[in-house]
């Protein structure tokens, strides 16, 4: 079982301390994406040095390769990637819903072809808690279904309802123990009544986290808020709630301001991959020809790596000449950028000052919001 102490409160944003068994995580957090073990272009050693004190791993991929049996051989994901600190993994529901016509669901759960190999798998509720045990991830996502947006509520609503009694026999097949979690998701689409039958469904059954799953699916940011505004602060007060896949810095900060605690999402680590840079200005595109003879950092107000040894120009010529080490210190970068922000929310919550860090954010970074 997960502790989560809620430090304090300014207005609905909420400042914690979630204890596991591989260490403390200060909330709000945002949690680098390590899909099959491994964030992106950079070492273990270099997310930590960022700030991060947890990460994300699916369930979906490393079942696939390398198994995750053959990882509970090495003695299980922190050992195998040499991350020392908390892990969630995804249970890999959103991963196999977006295969289309290579899954099958049933009630029993999901089959589908794998898109490496095309072998036949069974995704199920109890094979899912097992893959994630097996792994020995501290944060354990119970499975779910994520319908495509726009969907019909006919559609949405018996997905949620399945969904409901997939998460039920996550719980019964989850084994409980000190420092380990299970997070039920709710679903309902932008439907409230769905969502509210979801939240009682979940909180009927009892989970040591709550997520909000079913945002970010290309909704846009007034509609993902709006579902937010009633569907947050419904959640069981002393539990961390994670939005899941969001997202961009103003996504975040919003997100905050209506009672979110944790996040995740690749946007750092696959725009530091295709030359974007998130700087206290803006977003950066160090493809373009206007920095090839720019000796600036790329934020001089930053203290990562990447802009206390290495210039603009630099990175352009990384980029145009098809360099890893382009994508390695953009990623860095970026990482950083998003775990200073982090510090910088919950700076702002222990202060009292959260409306007015949003509000001067927000307006900051007006054209995040049409990324």
């Amino acid at each position: 079982m997960l502790k989560f102490t809620k430090l304090q409160e300014d207005g609905k944003a909420r400042r914690g301390i979630l204890e596991t068994a591989h260490g403390h995580v200060q909330t709000p957090t945002f949690m680098p994406v390590g899909t099959v073990g491994s964030v992106k272009a950079m070492t273990p050693e270099a997310v930590r040095a960022t700030g991060a004190e947890i990460i994300l791993g699916n369930t979906y991929h490393l079942m696939l390769r390398p198994s995750a049996e053959r990882v509970a051989a090495f003695g299980g994901l922190h050992r195998f990637m040499n991350w020392p600190g908390p892990i969630l993994t995804d249970s890999g529901g959103f991963q196999v819903m977006s295969l289309s016509g290579l899954r099958k669901i049933t009630e029993e759960g999901v089959a589908f072809n794998s898109h490496l190999s095309g072998e036949r798998f069974m995704l199920s509720p109890e094979r899912s808690m097992e893959i994630q045990n097996l792994l020995d991830s501290d944060i354990t996502m119970a499975f779910d279904e994520c319908v495509k947006y726009p969907a019909e509520k006919s559609v949405v609503k018996k997905s949620m309802e399945r969904s409901m009694r997939w998460e039920k026999r996550s719980k019964d097949a989850f084994i409980d123990r000190k420092g380990y979690g299970l997070f039920g998701i709710v679903q309902g689409g932008m439907f409230r009544d769905l969502r509210e039958q979801s939240i009682k469904a979940l909180t009927d059954i009892g989970f040591d986290g709550y997520a909000i799953g079913g945002l970010a699916v290309g909704e846009g940011q007034d509609m993902m808020f709006s579902v937010l505004d009633y569907t947050a602060c419904a959640l069981p007060d002393d539990r961390p709630r994670y939005l899941m896949g969001v997202g961009r810095p103003s996504d975040i900060v919003g997100s905050v301001l209506r009672g979110v605690d944790m996040f995740d999402c690749v946007m750092p680590s696959r725009s530091g991959r295709t030359g974007q840079a998130f700087t206290s200005h803006g977003v950066l595109n160090m493809r373009n020809a206007c920095h090839i003879d720019d000796h600036n950092p790329l934020d001089a107000t930053c203290t990562c790596p990447t802009c206390q040894n290495y210039t603009r120009g630099y990175i352009h010529h990384l980029f145009r000449a098809g360099e890893i080490l382009g994508a390695m210190l953009l990623t860095w970068h970026n990482i950083h950028f998003y775990q200073n922000l982090m510090r910088q929310i919950r700076l702002a919550i222990e202060e009292n000052r959260y409306q007015a860090f949003h509000d001067s954010f927000m307006e900051q970074y007006a054209y995040d919001r049409k990324m």
